[in-house]
C-alpha cells in the first residue's frame, strides 16, 4: 500500500498561518490610513515600498543552493518557492508540487507539479526544471551544504511528462518531504542556473511574488513585484499578486540603530532585536512575531574527536558547571524559554529531558578529579599532564546576538569555577566558518535550521562528520555513535509517524545521554513591525512572507 498526500480542498483550508501578535493599540486599516498625514496619498507617493532591515550577514551569493544559511533563506523566500509546504502544526501540505505517492518500500517517489507557472525569466516549472534543480543541489561545484544533504539520497531524476517527475532514492528518507519544503531546496529557473555560478548568485530566477531587481553590496537589496505571479504559497489570504510594489532589504548590523529606524518609520519590519527592544515595543504601536526556527534548538555543542572532550566524564562536568538558567531568565527577559531538547520546540518529536542538565558543581569537580585534571597554582584551571583544562569557544557575532554573547560569558564564568580555561573568541562569520574547518575549537553554539527531527541525522550521525561539498561538515560534536546512527538511520526509513517518532525519542535520549550537547533554548526568530499588516512566516523555515502584506502608513 502506497503513501499519499493530496492536495486540500481550498487555499484557505489547508492554512494555518503563524500571525502577528499584536503587543500595542492597532487600529482599524481605515483609521490609520486617516491618521497619517497627506492620508491616502502618503501611501501613494510611497509607491507602497516596504523596507526591511536585517541583522542578520549579509549573504555571499543571493542563491540559498550554494552553502545554504539562514540570511539566504530570508531574503529568498521572497522570491523562490519549493516544492512542498508545512503547517505550524506539522503537516505537508503542496505548494510547486499538488501532490506526491511513494513505494511500499519508500525508494520511489512521484511527484505531480503545478501546471501553468513559470519563473520570472519566461522558464517554464515543469519536471525539466526540477529535475535541473536536484542536479545543481548535487553538483559539487555549486558548494552546496544545507541543500546537498537534504537530497543526497536522491540517486535518479527522471521526467515521466512535464508535470511528473520521479526520485529514485539510494536508501528510504522518510524526511524527504520536509527537506523538499525549505528554501535551501527552492527551485530555480534552469535558463538562470546556467549562467553561471556568479550571475545566478546576484540574481536567481524564481516563482515568488518578487524578483530581485538589483543588489547594493553592504547596503542593500531592492525586490520588484513579480506581476505575472501565480499564487501557490500555503499562506497566501488571496489569489492575486503581492500588494506591495517593492521591497527594499537593507543591511543594518546594529540592532539599536534597527531599531531607531523602526520606530522612526524610515523601515517597516526588523530582525534580530534586543530583547528590551522587544519588551519596549509593547507600549509602542508596533507588533511582534515571534516564530522560533524549526529543527535543532539552539545549543553548545562540544567537540567530543578531541581533548579534554573525548572523555564523557569531562563533558558532563562542563554541562553541570554551565548553568545557563539564570542568565537566560535575566538576559532574554522573557522573551526566551530555557529548552532540554535537541529539537526546537515546534518540532512535534521533541523530547525534553531536564534531568540531564542539572546544575550540579560538586558533581563536576568529583568527575573532573577522576579524569585526571587536578587543581593547581592560584588561577583555579585544572592541568593534566602539564596541559591546561582549556575549551576554545569560536562565537559568530554575525550569528550570536549581544545577549547570547552575554550569556556564554556567563557560562565561561561559571564553568571557571570548577577549573575550566574557557577562551572565547568573537570573530565574524567567514572566520568562524575557518575555525570550524581546522577543528580549532573544543566547544561551539552553530544554529541549524531543518524543517523535521531529520535534523538530528544532520547534526549527529557520524557520516556529517565528513565535509559537505561547501566545506562544511554539520556534526560539529563529531559524535560517532553507532548506537545513534543506527537509531537515525531506522528513523529514516519508517514511513509510520508514529513510530518514526517513539524512534526519534530513543534516538534523542541516546544523543543527550553522551553530554555532547547543552541545549539552550529555540533558535531566537523575533521580528517587529511598524506600518505594516499582513506579515506572516512561513510553516516550514519561518521566514516571513510579505505576499499579504499592506503598508498603513
Amino acid at each position: 500500500m502506497s503513501h499519499t498526500h493530496s492536495p486540500l480542498a481550498t487555499p484557505s483550508s489547508r492554512r494555518t498561518l503563524r500571525t502577528l501578535s499584536a503587543i500595542g493599540l492597532i487600529a482599524a486599516p481605515a483609521l490609520l490610513l486617516t491618521g497619517c498625514s497627506g492620508n491616502t496619498s502618503a501611501l501613494e507617493a510611497a509607491g507602497t515600498t516596504l523596507t526591511y532591515a536585517t541583522g542578520d550577514a549579509e549573504p555571499t551569493c543571493l542563491d540559498p543552493h550554494v552553502g545554504g544559511n539562514y540570511p539566504q533563506a530570508l531574503i529568498s523566500t521572497q522570491y523562490l518557492e519549493p516544492l512542498t509546504g508545512r503547517t505550524a502544526q506539522g503537516e505537508i501540505t503542496p505548494w510547486l508540487a499538488e501532490s506526491w505517492t511513494t513505494s511500499e518500500d519508500g525508494l520511489t517517489w512521484d511527484f505531480t507539479l503545478r501546471s501553468g507557472i513559470t519563473f520570472t525569466d519566461g522558464t517554464p516549472f515543469d519536471a525539466e526544471a526540477v529535475i535541473a534543480n536536484i542536479a545543481h543541489l548535487q553538483d559539487p561545484d555549486t558548494g552546496s551544504s544545507t541543500g546537498y544533504l537534504a537530497v543526497q539520497k536522491i540517486v535518479k531524476s527522471e521526467a515521466i511528462d512535464a508535470t511528473h517527475v520521479r526520485f529514485t532514492l539510494s536508501e528510504p528518507d522518510a524526511a524527504l518531504l520536509e527537506s523538499l519544503s525549505q528554501q535551501w531546496t527552492a527551485m530555480q529557473s534552469p535558463a538562470g542556473i546556467e549562467r553561471g555560478k556568479e550571475a545566478n548568485c546576484t540574481d536567481p530566477i524564481g516563482t515568488g511574488p518578487f524578483k530581485v531587481s538589483s543588489w547594493a553590496p553592504q547596503e542593500s537589496v531592492t525586490l520588484v513585484r513579480n506581476d505575472a505571479y501565480v499564487s501557490t504559497i500555503p499562506e497566501a489570504t488571496d489569489e492575486g499578486v503581492a500588494k506591495l510594489e517593492k521591497i527594499v532589504w537593507r543591511f543594518i548590523p546594529d540592532a539599536a540603530t534597527r531599531y531607531a529606524a523602526l520606530s522612526s518609520g524610515e523601515v517597516q519590519v526588523i530582525d534580530n532585536p534586543l530583547p528590551a527592544d522587544i519588551v519596549a515595543a509593547k507600549t509602542a504601536d508596533m507588533q511582534h512575531i515571534d516564530a522560533p526556527r524549526p529543527g535543532a534548538s539552539n545549543r553548545i555543542e562540544l567537540n567530543t574527536a578531541q581533548a579534554p572532550f573525548d572523555d564523557i566524564r569531562v563533558r558532563e562536568a562542563f554541562v553541570r558547571a554551565a548553568d545557563p538558567s539564570p542568565g537566560i531568565e535575566s538576559l532574554f527577559q522573557g522573551t526566551a524559554t530555557r529548552s532540554y531538547s535537541a529539537l526546537s520546540s515546534i518540532e512535534p518529536a521533541g523530547v525534553p529531558l531536564p534531568d540531564l542538565f542539572k546544575t550540579d558543581t560538586a558533581k563536576a569537580a568529583m568527575l573532573l578529579d577522576e579524569a585526571g585534571w587536578k587543581t593547581n597554582g592560584t588561577d583555579g584551571v585544572r592541568t593534566k599532564d602539564g596541559k591546561e583544562l582549556t575549551v576554545r569557544f569560536p562565537v559568530s557575532t554575525n550569528q550570536s546576538t549581544a545577549a547570547e554573547q552575554s550569556l556564554f560569558e556567563q557560562i565561561q564564568a561559571n564553568a571557571g569555577k570548577v577549573g575550566f580555561k574557557v577562551i572565547l573568541e568573537p570573530v565574524d562569520l567567514s572566520t568562524w566558518y575557518g575555525k570550524l574547518a581546522a577543528h580549532e575549537y573544543e566547544a561551539v553554539s552553530a544554529p541549524y535550521t531543518k524543517v523535521g527531527p531529520d535534523v538530528l541525522r544532520t547534526i549527529f550521525h557520524s557520516s556529517n562528520t565528513v565535509p559537505a561539498p561547501s566545506g562544511y561538515f554539520s556534526n560539529l560534536a563529531e559524535l560517532k555513535d553507532p548506537e545513534v546512527d543506527a537509531l537515525l538511520e531506522q528513523a529514516a526509513a519508517t514511513q509510520d509517524e508514529t513510530k518514526r517518532a517513539s524512534v526519534y525519542a530513543d534516538a534523542q535520549q541516546r544523543v543527550l545521554e553522551t553530554y555532547a550537547v547543552l541545549p539552550l533554548y529555540d533558535q531566537q526568530n523575533h521580528f517587529l513591525t511598524n506600518g505594516v499588516e499582513g506579515v506572516t512566516t512561513l510553516g516550514t523555515i519561518s521566514t516571513p512572507t510579505f505576499i499579504n502584506a499592506e503598508l498603513t502608513h
